[in-house]
C-alpha cells in the first residue's frame, strides 16, 4: 500500500489509484464500499482498474476544457 496522501487526477487512471489508495487506507472492501456508497461492488472494481467510463471520460473532459484538474487528498472530516 502507497503512503501517498496526495493525488493530482487527469484521467481514469489517476482517480482510479486515488479511490484505491483511500479505500485501503479506510480499511474497507470493494463490496463494502459500494454498498456504503450505494452502488454495484464492479463499478468500484472499474473505477480502480483505470477504465473509461462515461462518466469519467465526461469529467476528464470537462477539466481540460476549463483548465483545471482534481487533487484527491484525505479530508479533515
Amino acid at each position: 500500500m502507497s503512503t501517498r496522501d496526495e493525488y493530482l487526477v487527469y484521467n481514469a487512471e489517476g482517480l482510479g489509484l486515488a479511490v484505491r489508495h483511500f479505500r485501503e487506507e479506510a480499511g474497507l472492501t470493494q463490496a463494502e464500499l459500494a454498498e456504503r456508497v450505494g452502488i454495484h461492488r464492479s463499478y468500484i472494481a472499474e473505477l480502480e482498474a483505470g477504465q473509461v467510463t462515461e462518466q469519467t471520460r465526461r469529467l476528464v473532459l470537462l477539466l481540460k476544457v476549463v483548465g483545471a484538474r482534481i487533487t484527491i487528498r484525505r479530508a479533515d472530516w
